[in-house]
């Protein structure tokens, strides 16, 4: 078996998309979703990825014999989810890509912030997900006491100087403007200068609710940008 056999498990997959311009911008990539997460994120596009086993996982190993395949095509493998960090499997899987030579990257919202010294040294890049201040994360995430790890992976990943980008998703009934607005102070005392603003899709979404309070998406405003703008100057949105 290969190499993720070392973790007592292999890598999980809940899906693979073969070719991504986005998932890692300015990279060619594909992109390896991981199954399960402990989160509930109401707005989540991914919910058939929350539970910890799926009723279509896609073999690992085959995954890699698909990859071997992709050599001189793609640039990148991009592990997304789910959460990708909540499989021991995560480093093995990465060092399997690494020896493929691909270059790796992971989508994580920070859940596991212990886990992250052991997987940053296989890491090209991360795209961490900051959800709300840490008050607010249960509205979004459904799960008490959760916002307690993202700003200690925000602070893993700037002492490591693994290239990184910081982005939040935007639903007003979730992130409300002055939820926005004392997160970019937060972000802004931790350092981050840039900042990626993700606003709501309805497509994949399964809450009625939020689909029904937000029916064409979220916009994010000129007015409301610039007050951000004014703690963290590298705002963009990124549809």
């Amino acid at each position: 078996m290969h190499g993720s056999a070392a973790s007592g498990a292999p890598f999980r997959v809940g899906g693979v998309v073969p070719f991504s311009t986005t998932d890692w911008p300015g990279r060619l990539a594909a992109v390896v979703f991981a199954q399960g997460c402990p989160w509930r994120c109401g707005y989540c596009h991914n919910p058939h990825l929350i539970p910890a086993q799926g009723t279509d996982e896609r073999d690992w190993s085959g995954v890699l014999d698909w990859l071997r395949t992709r050599s001189g095509l793609l640039e990148a493998v991009v592990f997304s989810g789910g959460e990708p960090t909540a499989q021991p499997a995560l480093a093995d899987a990465l060092r399997d890509v690494r020896a493929l030579g691909f270059a790796t990257g992971v989508h994580t919202a920070g859940i596991y912030p212990r886990r992250l010294p052991r997987l940053l040294p296989q890491l090209d890049w991360v795209g961490l997900d900051i959800k709300a201040t840490s008050a607010a994360y249960p509205r979004v995430t459904n799960v008490a006491g959760s916002g307690l790890g993202a700003f200690v992976a925000l602070a893993l990943l700037q002492q490591s100087g693994v290239a990184h980008e910081v982005r939040t998703t935007v639903h007003f009934a979730l992130t409300p403007p002055d939820v926005l607005e004392s997160l970019a102070r937060d972000l802004a005392l931790a350092g981050v200068r840039d900042w990626v603003l993700q606003p709501f899709r309805t497509q994949g979404c399964a809450d009625v609710a939020l689909n029904a309070a937000a029916p064409h998406g979220t916009t994010i405003d000129e007015a409301l940008l610039g007050r951000l703008r004014a703690h963290v100057p590298g705002v963009v949105v990124r549809g």
